[in-house]
């Protein structure tokens, strides 16, 4: 019988509990306010301006990854977490008092901003916390610390946001998170001193472990981004020249905030990266169109769809913990391939489904699947990636992992939007716009499904 300590152990207790409760609040602040946000913008009469509210959360996330992996490199990952949940505390009360559809986009700027740099801190603080052996368990923990609030987040939101209004709902995630949120702060600030004090020799002093970050090329990255999303929205030349702004502020200078070789696949850190990219805007392109294919196309009620969002986030929980539990001594490349090859059956469902003879069921079934090979292979990539950093560079690391995850959502469902807005241009059907731009997503998932190999550690 091993001896070694689990996550739950004496020695490990408390840090596990404490990124379990960030992420689960983190969670069930996520997913409660997004199915209210067409309400709000409605509200406030901004619906033609949605794609750049809900563009902003995402573009934001680049910066603040890139914030909050130089600074958790240079003093550590404990004080970008705790301004990060002040952060999220702050955004939910900005937008909860929103007059304008303008102020709510800075609501939701502000807060994938503290999103960035808490996703960052805490991959960064698992990897600096935690020996090789238990970082696949406590990335399955953070996964399923999303489960309770993938079933209850949005259809509580949903209800309070009936009864009473959508305000409410951010008001009262900001009631629930400012007392975690302040307690945070107190443990973290007296565990501070102790972190210094048992830091390894080996670790250069700080203004030697990180150079001054990037902000004005993740600034523009964020723009990118953002003027990326808003264009493909519609398909017309004024929406165009965002597009073709966002698409140069991304080729000029997302190479600067990724490991060199990252995009032509280089051996290590740089395929586990790419990898991130592939697979994150694959699942959440799956994730955006399908549900939006089955309500427009194939009339599918809400509720079947509602099941197939919890689905997926109790399976993702499901594979995760399968992962770092039964299959810990599997090669993490290999469990990559597998997870690859299982959203590639995901995106033929979604294909299939898309076909009118075919049940509405059979793109459903896409979601959970997706899901399935998320949480099989997505933790698998983040422990590549700590494998290939050493310990006062897992910030940077986590930091480019974030960066390229979102990248990666961006471009992957721009990508495929602007698929399906061309064949609705030309005359096609939605459904057969909806099949040629799920047909794209094979390229993402068989390349993960290849390359895989070549993110192994030595």
């Amino acid at each position: 019988m091993s001896t070694e300590p689990g996550i739950f152990s004496r020695q490990y207790a408390a840090a596990t509990t404490t990124f379990a409760v960030v992420m689960f609040l983190t969670g069930f602040a996520a997913l409660a306010v997004v199915p209210i946000l067409p309400t709000a913008a409605q509200d406030l009469g901004g619906v033609s301006l949605f794609p750049m509210v809900a563009g902003c959360f995402v573009a934001a996330s680049l910066l603040g990854g890139v914030l909050g992996g130089h600074w958790a490199d240079r003093s550590g990952a404990r004080r970008p977490l705790a301004l990060g949940m002040i952060l999220a505390v702050f955004t939910l009360l900005v937008s909860a008092s929103s007059v304008s559809i303008w102020q709510l986009a800075v609501g939701r700027f502000v807060d994938g901003l503290a999103a960035g740099m808490v996703a960052v801190s805490v991959t960064t603080a698992i990897g600096q916390s935690y020996p090789e052996y238990l970082r696949p368990r406590m990335l399955a923990m953070m996964s399923a610390s999303w489960v309770i609030p993938s079933l209850v987040g949005p259809p509580l939101a949903g209800v309070v946001a009936e009864l009473w209004s959508w305000r409410v709902v951010f008001y009262g995630l900001a009631a629930l998170t400012v007392l975690p949120a302040l307690a945070l702060v107190v443990v973290l600030r007296g565990s501070t001193a102790k972190d210094r004090d048992a830091m390894p020799a080996d670790v250069p002093p700080a203004e030697e472990r990180a150079a001054r970050p990037p902000l004005l090329v993740a600034a523009l990255l964020s723009l990118g981004a953002a003027l990326g999303q808003y264009g493909v929205s519609k398909w017309d030349l004024y929406h165009l020249v965002f597009v073709a702004v966002g698409i140069a502020l991304l080729v000029v200078f997302a190479p600067r905030l990724l490991p060199r070789g990252t995009w032509r696949s280089a051996r290590g850190l740089p395929t586990a990266v790419l990898l991130r990219g592939l697979t994150s805007g694959t699942y959440f392109t799956v994730e955006a169109l399908v549900p939006l294919m089955l309500i427009t196309e194939r009339e599918v009620a809400a509720v079947v769809v509602g099941v197939a969002f919890t689905a997926s986030a109790v399976l993702w929980a499901g594979a995760s913990w399968v992962q770092g539990k039964l299959l810990q001594h599997v090669a993490r490349h290999r469990l990559v391939t597998v997870g690859a090859l299982i959203m590639t059956a995901s995106v033929a469902f979604a294909v299939a489904g898309s076909f009118s003879s075919l049940p509405p069921v059979t793109a459903a079934v896409a979601m959970p699947l997706a899901a399935v090979g998320m949480g099989l292979l997505d933790p698998c990539v983040t422990v590549l990636s700590l494998q290939h950093s050493a310990r006062h560079r897992q910030g940077h690391t986590t930091s480019a992992m974030q960066t390229n995850m979102n990248l990666g959502q961006v471009v992957v469902l721009a990508l495929a939007t602007a698929v399906l807005n061309a064949c609705l241009a030309i005359g096609a059907s939605g459904l057969d716009g909806y099949a040629t731009a799920f047909t794209l997503l094979l390229v993402p998932t068989a390349l993960v499904a290849l390359l895989a190999v070549r993110a192994r550690s030595n």
